[in-house]
């Protein structure tokens, strides 16, 4: 008997160890996959190779991503390029890819360089990147002062932007000249994570669950210097914060509208995308996501942004693909079927996370232009 007994602990020691390596491998997955990178771009899009720069087209490795239609950044340690489309007749052989070359924001590329896409088209602020004036200002928030730029112009409607998942304050940068010539003042937020504002308390992104009360205190500071009504323009989870905002804050019937950018609306989705994009093995991955639900409040249990489509109150316009692998647009498809008499769904075949207006700059921005007129 007391063999058997000391057969039993010895088995549940065993377990209970295993379970504890599980539980701190889970834990330090979703910390990998949740701890934000200001400005970086996501980790796991592939790594391409410039393979020659000349005559104002560059040549690089074929995949998905360097097929991809429309205007993209090219990121490496250093440089900053702008890249148009694939050159059509162009036949640099089956494992290249020519594209048209639109400017080199800074550093030099050469053959053999490592470059990323990124939507992320402009890097600097709107004065050097796009010649729009342009003030920087702080925003109290619970958390200390946010940096953001401020666009002045004529109406008294301002629109809100906010970035998401791997990019910074720099990326709505690409429709503000669409809404200078609007003459929509822009008010564009860096928020809790981000190079200059205040981290978050636990050092970690929680996919606008904690960071919507900083876009909260956004639209607090537009109605304080002259705003009757804004307009709310995210991306990724910067779509999800402004969900959020317009759910609980208490100036939410200040909210005309919400632009919503490949939101993030399935949270088990993008954890599981994001702990993968980062190196966490497959067999990992559930245990990632539980753990950090429980690090971020994420829970099961909790409804995500936007799927009670009772709450909508607004015209809401989203723009979303099918092939964005990080935020799913099922969750978009749904929201946008329950409320016809509210949401539009532009449609962006061909796009990644967040690349929507790359992928097709002036489709984005004519549904923007529908979508805005009334509202202006």
């Amino acid at each position: 008997m007391r063999t058997a007994t000391a057969t039993a602990a010895a088995v549940t020691t065993t377990l209970l160890g295993a379970g504890a390596a599980a539980v701190a491998i889970g834990r330090h997955a979703a910390d990998a996959a949740l701890r934000p990178e200001p400005g970086r771009p996501l980790p796991g899009g592939p790594r391409l190779g410039v393979h020659s720069v000349a005559d104002g087209r560059i040549t690089l490795t074929r995949s998905l991503a360097s097929l991809r239609p429309g205007t993209y950044g090219l990121a490496a340690p250093g440089v900053h390029a702008v890249v148009g489309p694939v050159v059509p007749d162009a036949d640099p052989g089956p494992d290249a890819v020519v594209r048209r070359l639109v400017s080199v924001t800074h550093g030099t590329l050469e053959p053999g360089t490592r470059v990323s896409f990124t939507p992320q088209v402009y890097v600097g602020n709107p004065r050097t990147a796009l010649g729009l004036d342009h003030a920087d200002v702080d925003i109290p928030g619970e958390l200390g002062a946010l940096p953001a730029w401020f666009l002045p112009a004529a109406r008294d409607t301002w629109v809100i932007t906010v970035h998401g998942l791997g990019s910074s304050r720099e990326h709505p940068m690409v429709v503000m000249p669409f809404l200078h010539r609007h003459q929509l003042p822009v008010l564009d937020l860096g928020y809790r994570g981000d190079l200059g504002a205040p981290a978050s308390p636990d050092g970690l992104g929680h996919l606008g669950e904690s960071e919507w009360r900083d876009l909260d205190a956004a639209i607090r500071y537009a109605l304080r210097y002259g705003a009757r009504r804004v307009i709310l323009h995210g991306w990724s989870t910067g779509a999800t914060m402004a969900l959020r905002a317009f759910e609980r804050s208490p100036l939410a019937h200040r909210i005309s509208g919400l632009v919503l950018d490949s939101p993030v609306l399935d949270w088990h989705a993008t954890l599981r995308g994001l702990a993968k994009a980062r190196g966490v093995p497959g067999v990992v991955l559930p245990l990632a996501v539980r753990a950090a639900e429980g690090l971020t409040g994420l829970r099961a249990d909790r409804r995500p942004a936007g799927a009670d489509p009772g709450v909508l109150r607004v015209p809401v316009l989203i723009v979303h693909g099918p092939d964005d692998a990080l935020a799913p647009w099922g969750p978009s498809r749904g929201l946008a079927a329950a409320r016809p008499d509210l949401v539009t769904l532009h449609t962006v075949a061909g796009a990644g996370h967040g690349a929507m207006w790359n992928a097709d700059p002036a489709g984005y921005e004519e549904a923007l232009r529908r979508f805005l007129t009334p509202l202006m």
